[in-house]
């Protein structure tokens, strides 16, 4: 083709793109988003808009929401001060509120506890620098068990449970160093998995035996992930416990885990995934480590698991990589969505891992810390989207506790002196909460476990790539209860005043009122009662509505 041509019709693509993008700024990767309520100087987002609900219209039935332990409850929860802990705990896991009805915690209904392989006994010879990372092992090199390991950790596992969270996952990231090829709690650096096929039985062996133990404890593990992130060349450099794995390893450990399980009478499900990103699910890698749902959920798969022992039927991802742009955000949980529906209708997608990690968008950064309303609402597009448009049961942050100067944490400790120094905060520290938490809180605390998600749509405006940068709107009901919640996440730059109008058939609101609870750079989950027909979403925002209906 004649290269002048070709130039004139690159120039026009280029040009139609560009207006596509002003027309519709979902497309946008910044974050904030380009404000799509100013038009020609005019603020069009304070003409009211009408939010429908359908209550026939149901989805997947929520599981729960979750936050792991790693790795600074080995330390905190070792604190001499209790109060501290207990503030730490509360913010995480209570229900209860204060005077004014304000929530004191955002109710986590999951909690994950990092069962380790070793590496904080084996010292700075652990290879992994950061003593934060290490992990204690509860066996032994003679293959003997020490349950008094990871005490700051079973503090947190007692905390959680006395505050009503449901369900508690154990996740390992390594077998026990005394397992490993290379003798570390990190892998080979390759697609290798640490753990040789001879050794598979001992390590489910161990697995079986930290189960069975909690099961004998006020805080049982009603569910074991064994392989976490295996798409991931784990070495030296990672400076964290890790291992690669293939579908085939892992399936290959399950299968002897689920009968080792149901032999010792142990009721812990296994949970099979942590896909370091959800693409890993659907789409197929040349080293075998791709494809996961169609690998073990397709019963045509020779590494097929949905017959094994003790496997739920539940498939987990990580969120990482796959939020920007809009388009990337929706695409990849619609694509894993039909991937799932289709090898198996029935199977759970989870997303079990996320934070903000390193460049989002150009916009945000993981470093250094930063615990504004920008972050919390990037946070709360990421749920949104995991749960409506990928049709997730159960969403999980990474770091519930994080001393660094990086945002991916919920809840944050500093030295006693307010400095971020992690080696200083071992003992003791001072105890901050984040907009992260509270934009989490706004679905964790009142979506539990058991709702059903539903339709529900804003000004019939049902583009999600749009929605990503303008409002995102999602439903759940509990219909025993005939309780209604909405979560509203607002990215406008102006207030907004909507009005909730019908929920589908014959069902009506009980009263003309619903309580609101909001986060913004000034609220966290601070709660207020407005009219049904003129609910206003404070600028740049996450919303929680909550009613009742007859």
């Amino acid at each position: 083709m004649n290269r002048s041509r070709q130039a004139m019709i690159n120039i026009f693509f280029v040009l139609l793109s560009l207006a596509l993008s002003c027309k519709k700024g979902s497309s946008s990767s910044s974050f904030p988003p380009t404000d799509p309520c100013i038009f020609n100087g005019i603020d069009t987002c304070q003409q009211k808009s009408t939010l429908e609900v359908n209550l026939a219209g149901t989805h997947q039935t929520i599981h729960s929401f979750g936050a792991s332990d790693a790795w600074s409850s080995k330390f905190v929860g070792n604190w001499a001060n209790l109060s501290k802990k207990n503030q730490i705990a509360d913010y995480l896991f209570s229900m209860d509120v204060d005077s004014s009805g304000n929530p004191k915690g955002i109710g986590l209904s999951l909690w994950r506890f990092n069962i380790g392989a070793g590496s904080y006994e084996q010292g700075d010879s652990s290879g992994i620098a950061d003593e934060y990372r290490r992990e204690e092992c509860f066996q032994n090199p003679d293959g003997t068990y020490s349950w008094n390991k990871q005490q700051g950790q079973q503090w947190f596992l007692n905390a959680a449970k006395t505050r009503g969270v449901k369900y508690l996952l154990g996740f390992a990231c390594s077998p026990p160093v005394y397992l490993t090829t290379n003798g570390k709690a990190y892998g080979t650096g390759t697609a290798q998995f640490s753990l040789s096929s001879s050794k598979f039985q001992n390590y489910a062996d161990f697995l079986v035996q930290v189960c069975k133990h909690f099961q004998g404890t006020s805080t049982p593990l009603d569910y074991i992930s064994p392989v976490n992130e295996p798409q991931w060349n784990w070495g030296s450099s990672n400076n964290q416990e890790g291992s690669a794995a293939s579908n085939a390893d892992i399936a290959g450990l399950v299968k002897i885990l689920g009968p080792d399980l149901q032999a010792n009478g142990v009721n812990t499900h296994i949970v099979v995934g942590e896909a370091g990103q959800i693409t890993f699910l659907n789409n197929a890698t040349n080293d075998g480590r791709g494809d996961q749902i169609n690998q073990w959920f397709n019963s045509s798969s020779s590494n097929y698991l949905g017959g094994v022992a003790g496997v739920d039927n539940t498939i987990s991802y990580h969120s990482y990589f796959t939020t920007c742009p809009a388009a990337t955000l929706v695409t990849d949980r619609q694509a894993a969505a039909a991937s799932a529906k289709s090898a198996n209708s029935s199977l759970q997608l989870w997303e079990t891992e996320f934070g903000v990690l390193g460049d989002i968008c150009g916009s945000l950064n993981g470093y250094p810390r930063n615990t504004s309303i920008d972050y919390g609402l990037y946070v709360a597009g990421v749920i949104h989207n995991d749960l409506a448009v990928a049709g997730a049961s159960s969403w999980q942050w990474w770091l519930g506790i994080n001393p660094y100067n990086y945002s991916d944490g919920l809840v944050y400790i500093n030295t006693p002196s307010g400095a971020m120094d992690p080696s200083l905060s071992k003992t003791d520290g001072l105890v901050s909460d984040s907009k992260q938490l509270w934009c989490m809180g706004n679905f964790s605390r009142f979506v539990r476990p058991g709702m059903i998600r539903v339709d529900a749509v804003l000004n019939n405006q049902t583009d999600p790539v749009y929605a990503a940068g303008d409002v995102m709107v999602s439903a759940y009901t509990d219909p025993v209860a005939k309780t209604l919640v909405l979560v509203i996440v607002n990215n406008r730059t102006s207030s907004s005043v909507i009005s909730l109008g019908g929920l589908g058939g014959s069902a009506t609101l009980t009263g003309s009122t619903i309580t609101a609870y909001v986060t913004s750079s000034t609220k966290s989950l601070q709660k207020s009662t407005m009219a049904a027909n003129k609910i206003q979403l404070d600028a740049r925002s996450v919303t929680t509505l909550v009613a009742n209906y007859q």
